[in-house]
């Protein structure tokens, strides 16, 4: 995208906030280029502490539900523990000068920074993305820019504020974080045309604009996270991992669970788990209801059910559920596009499926992706390795949890191995770049440094196996004409 087209869009007041931000930035980014290991470090501890600890990251919160209207306070407070996460991966990690040496080839690698990153921040974590990416960032040795969503920016805006006072206070310059205050797209496609590297978290249309902004661009997938529950599953553990999954934060990331494909003969005994688990189980009737709720007549999601409790969700469809239900189930009626239940729902209610026989779930598997989710996340509650095994050789996913909770587990956990991170690649499944978890090595440039090595050259007999026929090498006489 031509940054004189983006310009156009934006008013001359934001353009004067880019220019000025821009200016800031490269001056910080010339200091920080400068810092050590030690030091860079030392400023990612910082920069955690001031918005993890508990009495701040409340406060965040309660700001951040009262901004936005979306998500559930008690769950969110969880999402502190990301940001440890986060500083104990990159704490781990070395980033400036030699960060890994392979002798055996010959190779030295060194970190360098990536420059001025634009970071979109989504609405449903608007303290979280900006403390994960500016620990990256800072410990890359970048400048971040974020750009807020408008319906939370003021939780953002504070969140960097208090970043920016932690770098103050260790002598660094707090410009190595800013944030705009007059965000709206044509301001945020002005930020991502003139950085040097996009970290887009959020929406489809925002990730597009960011790819299609002539800047290098670390996009995330849209979800749909599917769940596998094999006859050899632990019913207690599946029902309450989904609990836990569907009702982090009023479901409202791309990684809650959206829909179960349930074996036949553990089928009755799983819902009846998820309903002591405080699952409510929709009639017919409240079924057709909540379509009409969550999705117009061309099956586009309705923004007002995103992120709610499930009482709320139900009112919205005219009817009630008791208090103490934490989430709504509904028996699938059908998978494709003509079915919006098996599509992505972002909120407290997921759709029930019965299969025979692991290949009729695999395919069940993989008509719910072609609806949407493609590359994002998938799971499966089993002990048997096959299934484990032939759903990953078949899930067009960059990401399978195994026994657990999706929405925790698969942007990394303290007990599973994944890089803790708040954007998730999804591939070329999702329309992005990577398909990993965008952790730190994303927010590096690499100098691969390569000396000489003794030589490492197959004979043709090795390389061309029985392809290789000497005859066809045997010297032969120039032909001339």
């Amino acid at each position: 995208m031509d940054t004189t087209e983006v310009r156009k869009g934006i008013t001359a007041e934001q353009q004067q906030e880019l220019d000025e931000v821009f200016e800031r930035a490269n001056k910080a980014l010339a200091i920080i280029e400068t810092y050590d290991q030690a030091r860079v470090d030392r400023l990612c501890q910082a920069v955690a502490w001031a918005v993890a600890n508990k009495r701040t990251f409340t406060r965040l919160v309660e700001m951040g539900i009262e901004e936005s209207k979306l998500g559930d306070a008690v769950s969110r407070m969880g999402k502190r523990m990301k940001i440890r996460g986060v500083l104990r991966d990159a704490l781990r990690q070395k980033s400036v000068g030699i960060i890994e040496e392979l002798p055996e080839k010959g190779i030295v690698k060194y970190g360098k920074p990536a420059g001025i990153i634009a970071c979109i921040v989504p609405t449903t974590n608007p303290d979280l993305t900006p403390a994960g990416n500016a620990i990256y960032g800072i410990k890359a040795r970048d400048v971040v820019i974020f750009s807020p969503h408008p319906r939370s920016k003021k939780t953002s805006f504070e969140t960097v504020r208090l970043m920016r006072e932690a770098l103050e206070k260790e002598g660094a310059p707090p410009d190595i974080l800013q944030c705009l205050t007059r965000v709206n797209i044509p301001m945020s496609q002005a930020l991502m045309a003139r950085a040097d590297l996009i970290v887009a978290t959020g929406g489809q249309p925002m990730v597009r604009a960011a790819y299609s902004s002539g800047t290098p661009a670390y996009g995330v997938g849209a979800g749909n996270s599917t769940m596998v529950i094999d006859e050899t599953a632990n019913i207690e553990e599946a029902a309450r991992n989904t609990r836990l999954s569907k009702t982090s934060d009023f479901g409202s990331g791309c990684s809650a669970d959206g829909n179960l494909i349930i074996e036949a003969s553990i089928f009755d005994r799983l819902l009846a788990q998820l309903q002591n688990e405080g699952g409510y189980l929709a009639s017919d009737a409240e079924k057709t209801a909540l379509r009409r709720a969550m999705w117009d007549d061309e099956a586009h999601r309705r923004g007002d059910t995103v992120a709610i409790a499930p009482q709320q969700l139900a009112q919205a469809a005219g009817f009630t559920i008791p208090a103490d239900r934490k989430f709504i189930i509904v028996h699938g009626d059908g998978i494709g596009r003509d079915h919006p239940f098996s599509g992505e729902k972002l909120t407290t209610l997921l759709a029930v499926y019965k299969y025979t026989g692991f290949d009729q779930a695999l395919a069940m598997m993989r008509a719910i992706y072609e609806v949407g989710g493609k590359g994002h996340s998938c799971g499966i509650y089993s002990f048997d390795p096959d299934h484990i095994h032939r759903l990953a050789m078949a899930a067009p996913v960059s990401r399978i949890m195994v026994r657990q909770p999706q929405s925790k587990a698969n942007a990394g956990a303290f007990n599973n191995g994944m890089p803790m991170t708040s954007s998730l690649g999804c591939g070329t499944w999702g329309g992005n770049i990577v398909s990993e978890n965008v952790h730190l090595k994303h927010y590096l440039n690499t100098t691969w440094v390569s000396v000489p090595i003794k030589e490492d050259k197959p004979s043709d007999e090795e390389l061309f196996g029985s392809f290789y026929d000497p005859a066809l090498e045997a010297e032969v006489e120039t032909i001339t004409t």
